[in-house]
């Protein structure tokens, strides 16, 4: 079955019918044929071998000046000569650099053997609330630290509730389910927030506990907890505007798309508050992702990138370094992020959280590059290097690479390799069972290649009753705070496929959704204008097609739509001409 024929305008705007694909190609043609190169370098990033770890361990290493990290008043016990340093472990502890943290925590208890917070710091340093659960080796370490706090002996009730909260979330780790422990520490929280409830660090701990159960826990449309997690935060953060975790913590609790306009000016400020945390640099761009802000995203990871290489953490580099793959690509900037794979770091680490972010980032950003610019048969040459992935519980960290070989095989037509793509992400969609929203990702990746090989076998309404299901279930699960964006989301692929069955009104309505939960993407802008002019609607395809012009302004030229979208918008101001 042929493409969907296309409404190209002529100066008299008389609309010649092409396909889509004569169309997109005669385009490039006449722009670039060297843009249809293949681009090995995507290859090579990830084909590094690199050695399986033997254990979880975290790669963060603050070397350098880590002065710069806002301002922390945790008042304790302990003696005043070590309290300086404690509350630098706790300002890196709110800026999630971990390890830095623990072994500054462990500094403290070495100088003062009285200080049973120290122990409670190491304790919350083995433990990372939005991140995945903790290992084995990360839960036994924080029980070590938890009873060495009680051998010591908490000086204050206020001590001994700090202590008994994160002990809540240790108990019985071996017997209780995570989900349970994670509740657990959230209630503990809410009663040592209650009873004190003038101490800004525990409504910020608090803030941080609500946002971790909700993320061990189904997802819930009214964002409640976000909600109220971003509302105590917000309240620290215009008492103390220099505190990191004031502002760290509202940004991740409005990073969703009905609630990150709220997140901006946290967003403005925490870069600002802790400048020598990779992350601190890198959280803002959460939010400029969110709100379409490509620039001010491009700035943030470049400026975390730079501090990640400087303090030698792979993981954070790689993580922003993924982030800025995407911005790139958002503004048609293709070069620059092709120059960003080919200088992107060959290792993800040797372990711990912020490692699986980097190994995720290894696959999704070759799986971006290449369907972004709808490169389908660039795709689906990319290959999964062997013992670079773990696999197992951690084959999630997988899924980007599975999807755009078995996308772009089967929109380039060889349907054996996109059906061994869709087999792999069942098989990996099995072997995470449990854990949370990695398994749905990879499902709502398998009916997409699924819908997309039954589209090539003219299969048109399972094709769409398959992606149109994807597109709703990656509706309900949102994007987790792993990558910038969904490398390419279902339901703009759905006003792709219903473009291609001849129902532009429908595939209009779809993409004018993607842009409402991720705005300012290229190619849902194009797909909005298209589909407009195919619809007969002009005065929307201009705007969309306006929308295009201005996103890709500072482009390199080599996206054809782009050209499309000029040749659209100076053949309807002739026509306007007397």
């Amino acid at each position: 079955m042929p493409l969907i024929q296309e409404a190209v305008p002529s100066r008299s705007l008389k609309k010649k019918k092409i396909t889509e694909a004569d169309r997109i190609g005669r385009t490039f043609r006449r722009v670039s044929m060297g843009a249809l190169c293949r681009t090995f370098v995507l290859i090579a990033v990830v084909s590094l071998t690199v050695a399986k770890p033997a254990r979880a361990q975290h790669e963060h290493h603050a070397t350098g000046d880590v002065t710069r990290l806002g301002k922390v008043s945790f008042q304790t016990s302990c003696g005043v000569t070590v309290q300086e340093q404690f509350n630098h472990a706790v300002a890196l502890l709110h800026s999630f650099w971990y390890e830095a943290a623990e072994k500054e925590f462990t500094e403290v208890a070495a100088k003062d053997g009285s200080c049973a917070m120290a122990q409670w710091g190491v304790a919350m340093s083995r433990w990372h609330p939005l991140w995945p659960p903790p290992n084995a080796d990360d839960l036994k370490a924080g029980v070590a630290a938890l009873q060495r706090a009680e051998a010591i002996g908490a000086q204050t009730d206020r001590e001994r509730a700090y202590i008994a909260a994160i002990a809540a979330f240790y108990k019985d780790f071996d017997k209780v389910d995570h989900r349970s422990r994670v509740l657990s520490y959230e209630k503990a929280m809410e009663q040592l927030f209650a009873r004190y409830p003038e101490d800004g660090e525990a409504a910020l701990f608090y803030s941080l506990a609500l946002q971790g159960s909700a993320t061990a826990s189904p997802s819930d449309p009214t964002f409640a907890r976000q909600r109220k997690a971003g509302s105590i935060a917000e309240k620290i953060f215009a008492a103390q505007p220099d505190h990191p975790g004031a502002a760290h913590y509202v940004i991740h609790a409005y990073d969703f798309p009905p609630l990150a306009e709220a997140g901006l000016a946290s967003a403005r400020r925490y870069a600002k508050i802790a400048p020598d945390s990779p992350h601190a640099l890198h959280m803002p761009s959460h939010t400029f992702t969110r709100l379409g802000y490509w620039e001010e995203s491009i700035a943030s990871n470049r400026d975390s990138a730079a501090a990640a290489r400087k303090h030698r953490s792979p993981g954070d580099e790689l993580h922003a370094l993924d982030y800025l793959v995407y911005a790139y690509l958002q503004l048609g900037q293709d070069q620059k992020a092709k120059e960003v794979l080919a200088q992107a770091p060959k290792s993800a680490g040797s372990g711990g959280s912020i490692y699986f972010a980097g190994l995720y980032a290894l696959a999704s950003m070759p799986a971006r590059y290449t369907l972004e610019r709808r490169a389908w048969k660039e795709a689906a040459a990319l290959e999964l290097p062997k013992d670079v992935f773990p696999g197992g519980r951690q084959s999630w960290t997988e899924i980007s690479l599975h999807f755009a070989k078995g996308l772009g095989a089967a929109r380039s037509g060889d349907l054996a390799t996109a059906r061994a793509a869709a087999e792999n992400l069942a098989t990996i969609r099995d072997s995470i069972a449990g854990l949370n929203y990695w398994p749905d990702a990879a499902e709502v990746h398998r009916k997409t290649v699924a819908a997309w090989i039954a589209r090539a076998e003219g299969k048109n309404e399972e094709a769409l009753e398959l992606m149109r299901s994807a597109a709703d279930l990656e509706d309900r699960i949102d994007k987790h705070p792993v990558t910038p964006g969904y490398v390419m989301p279902a339901r703009e692929l759905l006003g792709d496929l219903l473009l291609e069955s001849n129902q532009p009104a429908k595939a209009l309505a779809e993409y004018e959704s993607a842009l409402r939960s991720s705005p300012g993407r290229f190619n849902a802008t194009y797909g909005a204008a298209h589909a407009a002019e195919l619809a007969g609607n002009p005065e929307k395809a201009a705007t969309s097609y306006r929308a295009l012009v201005e996103l890709a302004k500072e482009g390199d030229g080599r996206r054809a739509e782009v050209h499309l979208a000029r040749e659209y918008l100076a053949q309807a101001r002739a026509a306007r001409q007397p």
